[in-house]
């Protein structure tokens, strides 16, 4: 079957984001009285949901989780200089969607750290759509972000190829249907 439709997960797999995204959480919790370390973050914590995270170190006051979500949110672009794009990842996008293809970003990440994210890059403008975990009612593990996107494009999973970095992504992709490719940065 012919693919017709890419899906990339944004962090950890079109773009390395994982220093900018901890030392933005470290700089959020600094700033809420809560000490975190870079090493503990990535072991531990990236790639969960903010929510989740906060609530696992202990924030369980809903006004406290979305001042700490959105003061990370603000202090993400300053450590933008650590962001790299996944160059050979991208240049592949690019030529799919030049023979007709399709792309969309589908992340657990947050919509304005993405969209940040992709401008800052230069390639916001390089995909068909973009479906983030606070779009969808289940995030991964569930298939469900994945699953919009192929029912809003009318392509089915055999015609969809994913780009996952996670585990937990690549049991969203899994449970999808389609083939996936698991990318290491």
């Amino acid at each position: 079957m012919l693919i017709k439709l890419l899906l990339l997960d944004f962090d950890g797999t079109l773009a390395d984001t994982r220093r900018a995204n901890t030392l933005a959480y470290i700089d959020a919790l600094a700033e809420a009285g809560y000490s975190l370390d870079e090493e503990t973050y990535v072991r531990k914590y990236f790639g969960m949901r903010c929510p989740e995270f906060l609530k696992d170190i202990g924030f369980t006051a809903p006004d406290d989780i979305e001042r700490i979500r959105r003061r990370k949110i603000e202090l993400y672009p300053t450590h933008f200089d650590t962001v790299s794009l996944n160059r050979p990842l991208w240049d592949f996008v690019c030529s799919f969607r030049r023979n007709g293809g399709r792309a969309w970003v589908v992340s657990t990440g947050h919509a304005d750290n993405v969209a940040n994210a992709m401008k800052y890059l230069g390639i916001a403008d390089g995909f068909d759509g973009i479906v983030t975990g606070d779009m969808v009612e289940r995030s991964k593990p569930a298939p469900d972000c994945f699953l919009q996107v192929m029912a809003a494009e009318g392509v089915t999973p055999a015609e969809t190829l994913i780009f996952e970095d996670s585990d937990t992504g690549i049991e969203a992709a899994r449970r999808s249907g389609a083939p996936y490719i698991r990318i290491t940065l």
